[in-house]
């Protein structure tokens, strides 16, 4: 026999992706020889062969057939009705057969063993298999909710998992922990109320990661979790559902339908009936649960719910960080930013992340419009021990120290407003940390006042929410604090001397020393949520909003254990005589003649002088000044009784307190309307209450101050 040549290799041509064709182009000297009969390629004195074959969709299959002595695995070649088959796309052998065709030679790719591959003329080891794809993660786990009973829901959280919903409920922790608004609730720890209307950002219960360890298995814990929800009555039925979705560190809730004499006066007004159900928008993924609804939620998008921007993120770590660590005394946070930022929303949050660690804190309300503990029109000092899980009108309580401003706004006279301030940061003991919040004014003199507002609390912290840009609020670092004029105080502008080395310093003091003076610390955060900080794109008007809280005020006074709304007519006021309080208006100067009509049906702020008040038993005692004192409580006046002389009060505030009252101060806070309205007919019209009046006339409607033009001596600054 001749000796046997090398198989001619062909030379592979790179295949774009997706050809439809592909041509083989082979160097002439390594063109195989003419066909045989039968239309075999045979090789240069080899029995191997060349193997190219293009299939009907562009795939090139290449290899090499067998030697013809070699016989076919299936006992001989496959017939033309299986290679047809095999061209289609079906092929009849088994991976790894040969097949021969007329002029062609086709083989099938072996699964393992096969012959080397031939490339570009040269031999190599066959390719390592393809790392198989990444698995997709698993979708997470949703929440079961079971009926537990009337008006009662038991969830079954699996971890890192989030409700986000808007209604009121009560909730108790049975199994697991849960995070609300940044409070941590466990099973240890009483049922918690939840309050989540549509005016504000909606809550989220999320399972709270677990801490433990794992040392007990997961059959334990199940037992556990079916031991708690027996303690608590969940049905059987219920609890098999559960269970059935019980995995290792989820959480267990109860939620139960939650109705406070607050919350059912408020939705006994028309304006407010439907203020815990969520506004219809045109599009959402979530459907209804009749069982959540039956304890008073409806399910929301998590979009929804508090979203934390990483620069939000950040600045609490930093702040939660300087509260439990007090090295140089405790930290006092101002929170500053224009209007709609998301400040309330921020407070509270840090609140409750703080009182995770620490017993309490304390809170400055500098906001007269939109104060968190308090009705409008007062700054107030409040110890907080308790989460904030809702809005202002739902956690109402007597602050340790206040005073009544009289207004919404200190546009018209700054200087009371400061020395209102200084005197409630009087009572700041400085024993716990104080969160302050300010106004959304920000602009021309609210600036200035703002820059009077942190020079007089001297915070350590100052957290500057804007948005993206950073356009609405300049830098408020602590030496344009020091070197900036205010409203009423003036700036220590920094000097500038050269020193030996040839740099310019800057000197804080006619001595030229370069010792740096303490000042706060500033953390800008960027709010997350769409619409931050653009006026009118919040969820609901601020007039709005002090009605709400106005109406929760006077909601307390609703008698617990009757089920139906009391009108505030038929409560029964207290008795108060001309002699044992003095009267002052704010805002404005009466006279005396008429001081009685101004306080008829009014809102007053119930206050105690520490000096002896004259008595006069003809008539009311009048100021002449606007008193700076302690206020302790709210009322309206329902009436003025001339020939007993007698004040008709109503307020939520308890006896032994009222016994302190010895001044009534009537400001710029008016009455609801929805509480004037919403009073039965008993014949006539509703009194103080018109529809003809006509505000196209010239002076009928208020007038409008420029906030924003600043006094002479500031523009040359």
């Amino acid at each position: 026999m001749a000796q046997e040549e090398s198989a001619p290799q062909p030379i592979k041509t790179p295949v774009p992706p997706q050809s439809p064709l592909l041509t083989s182009l082979t160097p002439h000297s390594l063109r195989p020889p003419a066909r045989e009969a039968g239309g075999r390629h045979l090789g240069t004195g080899s029995d191997a062969r060349d193997v190219t074959k293009r299939r009907g969709r562009g795939m090139l299959i290449r290899g090499r057939a067998p030697p013809p002595s070699q016989p076919h695995r299936r006992g001989g070649p496959p017939s033309r009705e299986s290679r047809r088959d095999f061209v289609r796309g079906r092929p009849r052998g088994r991976c790894g057969d040969f097949f021969e065709a007329p002029g062609e030679v086709w083989m099938a790719k072996r699964r393992s063993g096969g012959p080397k591959r031939l490339q570009n003329g040269t031999a190599h080891k066959e390719k390592t298999p393809p790392a198989p794809p990444p698995e997709l993660p698993a979708k997470p786990a949703s929440l079961t909710a079971a009926a537990a009973g009337e008006n009662r829901a038991a969830v079954l959280l699996p971890s890192e998992q989030t409700l986000t919903f808007t209604g009121k409920c009560r909730l108790t922790c049975l199994y697991g922990s849960v995070q609300v608004l940044g409070f941590t609730i466990a099973p240890d720890q009483p049922p918690y109320d939840l309050f989540s209307p549509h005016t504000y950002c909606a809550l989220t219960v999320e399972a709270a990661a677990s801490k433990e360890g794992t040392e007990k298995s997961k059959k334990e814990m199940k037992l556990e979790a079916k031991a708690v929800l027996r303690a608590h009555f969940v049905p059987r039925e219920a609890r098999c559902r559960l269970l059935k979705s019980f995995r290792p560190h989820c959480s267990i809730l109860l939620l139960e339908q939650l109705d406070t004499p607050a919350t059912k006066f408020i939705l006994s007004h028309p304006e407010f009936s439907q203020v815990f159900r969520a506004k219809k928008q045109s599009f959402s993924f979530i459907l209804e649960d009749p069982v959540l609804a039956s304890a008073g939620l409806e399910r929301l998008e998590p979009s929804r719910g508090l979203l934390v921007s990483q620069s939000m993120h950040s600045a609490i770590g930093e702040l939660i960080h300087a509260c439990r660590v007090e090295d140089e005394g405790c930290p006092v946070i101002l929170v500053c930013g224009p209007k709609s930022i998301g400040k309330s929303t921020f407070n509270r949050y840090l609140m409750n992340l703080l009182l995770n660690c620490l017993p309490c804190l304390e809170y400055l309300e500098c906001d007269l419009g939109q104060p968190e503990f308090t009705p409008p029109g007062c700054i107030s000092l409040v110890n907080v021990r308790e989460p904030v899980l809702g809005p202002p009108f739902a956690h109402q309580r007597p602050p340790r120290k206040m005073a009544f401003y009289g207004d919404n706004s200190c546009e018209h006279d700054t200087e009371r407003y400061l020395d209102t301030l200084k005197y409630v940061f009087g009572g700041y003991e400085r024993d716990v940390p104080l969160l302050v919040n300010t106004m959304g004014w920000v602009k021309g003199a609210g600036l200035l006042l703002l820059i009077d507002t942190i020079r007089l609390l001297s915070p350590t912290h100052v957290v500057q929410m804007s948005t993206e840009d950073f356009k609405d609020l300049p830098q408020l670092s602590a030496d344009y604090i020091r070197s900036t004029a205010g409203l009423h105080t003036r700036g220590k502008p920094s000097l500038k001397r050269k020193n030996p080395g040839g740099s310019w310093e800057h000197c804080r003091n006619q001595r030229g020393s370069h010792a740096p003076q303490p000042g706060h610390q500033l953390l800008r955060v960027q709010p997350k949520f769409p619409g931050a900080g653009v006026p009118g794109k919040g969820r609901a008007h601020s007039s709005t909003l002090r009605s709400l809280t106005m109406v929760g005020y006077v909601g307390q006074l609703q008698p617990p254990d009757l089920e139906a709304v009391v009108p505030l007519p038929s409560l029964v006021p207290y008795q108060v005589p001309f002699s044992a309080v003095v009267l002052k208006v704010i805002h404005v100067d009466v006279e005396p003649t008429h001081i009685l009509c101004s306080l008829n049906a009014s809102w007053v702020g119930l206050c105690h002088l520490p000096d002896q008040i004259p008595c006069k038993a003809e008539g009311p005692v009048v100021l002449t000044q606007t008193p700076l004192c302690d206020c302790l409580g709210f009322g309206i006046v329902r009436g003025v009784e001339m020939t007993s002389k007698l004040y008709y009060i109503l307020t939520p505030v308890a006896p032994e307190i009222l016994r302190r009252v010895n001044c009534l101060l009537i400001g710029n806070i008016a009455i609801p309307n929805c509480i004037f309205l919403n009073q039965a007919r008993t014949g006539g019209e509703i009194p103080y209450v018109t529809s003809d009046y006509n505000f196209d006339v010239s002076g009928a409607g208020k007038l409008k101050i420029k906030k924003h033009l600043q006094r002479r001596e500031h523009r040359r600054l």
